[in-house]
């Protein structure tokens, strides 16, 4: 219910966010015509039409993320007809096949069946094609929440998420709609001035188009956005994440519930430090599953107690086990993910599940997340996030008991994690995190914003607290950025104790 909460509230914000420019100009079209006939029923085939696109969008990994990136462009191409149609209505007339002008028919047939009952159904029609144009050019928060989608695989689950996005979107869209109709109404009665109204919609289409494809929406239109979006949404975030149920361990281990048996370990990518593993030759061990990903820093604070356990408890019979899921493409690197494992000092086994066969086999949700399993191959313990390590390890001692593993230790590791791997020291960090790729970066402040996927010559910012800047010779992809030239430098002012 509080995710729910969060994707409507996310969804109302995208009112005052640069990315709902483009599709302004074909809502405000229905502005001035009566509501229920007009704009809700534009409103509810754009939210339907955008949920069920990105919930086939859930179903992929790359190949979805390739598709966004093809949608994006074909929507750009769309967007730039229909505004050339609204602008110059002959134009749109010698335009009129099928799916070059479309959005212009759709257009033209609302406007000719404004006073008998199809214009219910031409408006819905409408909507759809607007959902069909939104949909690759949503906000920042929405990269989120398929972020989730995609880790969680299409479902009903899924699809209610997006719907409450997308309802968001719609009830700030509806507010304005009923606010802007009657001033557009008002200035069509008394200045005469319709087709003006209508050439100036096409113009701002025009403009949306321009300025996306040169990259100027994550640069120019940010710093446009009213209210500071960004900081309300983070703020959102937090307040979720202080929610996330982490299920610390009893004080009384002896007798944990089972939750569930162990779901197969089918789907790994690739196996390091082991041959494969199944679930069947676990049986008779303890096993601790560690859900993480080397570039999230909560997973790296939790290796060193992982390490820990792997190490003190091996003799006893435990296994640890540590699923390594992407968040990024780049993780999905087995080059790269060697590397962090022999930086990291991990000798256990660890499962490289690129696919998020195991993540969903789990059904889990979050970095880092273990799972404790008993001897029989049931779960008996889980817990998410950081934390709690001393619970996790009593834990893990009770079902060596159970197993009849002799001798186990009674006391608790003492740990102290160096540098990444550090603890966090809570009550001195001022800043969130912030991403290097332009799909999830917040606070740059290098002039001119971001040239996407292209190499650019950056000068530094003025920067205040938590802003972010990069100068020298860049290219700036979605998820990273590579330096070009030698002599770039990376700026920014942040409030923590290790960056």
């Amino acid at each position: 219910m509080i995710l729910f909460l969060l994707a409507y509230l996310a969804g109302v914000l995208t009112i005052v966010s640069p990315c709902i420019l483009p599709v302004l100009p074909f809502v405000f079209a229905r502005a001035g015509k009566p509501f229920l006939r007009n704009g809700l029923p534009l409103l509810i085939g754009m939210t339907m039409t955008f949920a069920a696109v990105a919930s086939l969008a859930a179903l992929g990994g790359g190949w979805a993320v390739r598709a966004n990136e093809a949608g994006r462009w074909i929507a750009l191409a769309v967007m730039a007809v229909l505004g050339l149609s609204l602008l110059l209505p002959a134009f749109g007339d010698r335009l009129m096949r099928p799916l070059v002008s479309m959005g212009s028919w759709l257009t033209d047939r609302a406007e000719k069946h404004s006073g008998d009952q199809g214009q219910f159904g031409v408006s819905l029609l409408l909507g759809v094609a607007t959902g069909l144009l939104w949909a690759p050019c949503a906000g920042p928060v929405l990269g989120l929440i398929l972020t989730g989608a995609a880790l969680r695989g299409a479902g009903v689950g899924t699809t209610v998420l997006l719907l409450a996005y997308a309802a968001g979107a719609a009830t700030s869209l509806a507010l304005a709609l009923l606010v802007g109709g009657r001033v557009l109404k008002a200035m069509k009665g008394a200045l005469g001035v319709g087709d003006w109204v209508r050439r100036g919609l096409g113009a701002l289409v025009l403009i949306g188009v321009a300025v996306i494809s040169l990259g100027l929406d994550t640069g120019l239109l940010t710093r446009l956005s009213v209210g500071g979006t960004g900081r309300i949404e983070q703020a959102l975030l937090t307040g979720i994440g202080a929610d996330v149920p982490t299920n610390a361990a009893p004080s009384d281990t002896s007798n944990l519930p089972v939750e569930g048996s162990m779901p197969p370990l089918r789907g790994v990518t690739t196996w390091i430090n082991s041959p494969p593993l199944t679930s069947e030759q676990l049986r008779g061990k303890v096993v601790v599953v560690d859900f993480w990903t080397y570039s999230c820093i909560n997973c790296l604070r939790s290796i060193p107690y992982v390490r820990a356990w792997a190490e003190k408890y091996r003799d006893q019979g435990l296994v640890v086990i540590g699923v390594h899921t992407p968040e990024f493409a780049f993780e999905k690197s087995e080059p790269n993910v060697r590397d962090a494992v022999r930086r990291l000092g991990i000798d256990y086994p660890v499962a490289m599940d690129n696919e998020f066969a195991v993540w969903r086999a789990f059904e889990n949700q979050y970095w880092p997340a273990h799972y404790f399993i008993d001897a029989q191959g049931r779960i008996r313990h889980h817990h998410f996030g950081e934390g709690d390590y001393d619970g996790s390890e009593r834990v893990i001692q009770q079902l060596l008991r159970e197993a009849g593993a002799a001798n186990v230790p009674g006391e608790i590791v003492q740990v102290r994690g160096q540098g990444s791997e550090a603890a966090a020291d809570r009550a001195q960090i001022g800043s969130p995190e912030t991403y290097i790729g332009y799909a999830r970066a917040d606070n740059f402040r290098s002039a001119g914003g971001f040239a996407r996927d292209a190499v650019k010559t950056y000068a530094a910012g003025s920067l205040r607290l938590n802003d972010w800047s990069l100068s020298g010779q860049w290219r700036v992809t979605r998820e990273h950025a590579d330096l070009v030239a030698a002599g770039g430098r990376l700026s920014f002012r942040f409030k923590a104790r290790d960056l």
